[in-house]
């Protein structure tokens, strides 16, 4: 199955962020796309249930110092 998700990532403050994010992201396994965008501050990722968890993802972008904005 696979899931899709938006969230906010306050410290996107340039391109580079955005490649980072976009990079990292990507490099794992069960993701499918990822779109960040500078403007807005939103991130929106897509992955395969069955490969990979949201908190696989958060733990990462936490890791690289992008955590999302908790609700």
């Amino acid at each position: 199955m696979t899931t899709t998700r938006t969230f906010r990532v306050p410290n996107i403050s340039c391109a580079h962020c955005v490649h980072t994010i976009e990079r990292e992201l990507s490099a794992l396994k069960g993701i499918t796309s990822v779109h960040a965008d500078q403007a807005s501050q939103l991130v929106t990722v897509e992955w395969q249930e069955s490969q990979i968890t949201w908190e696989d993802i958060r733990a990462l972008l936490q890791e690289i110092n992008y955590p999302p904005e908790t609700a």
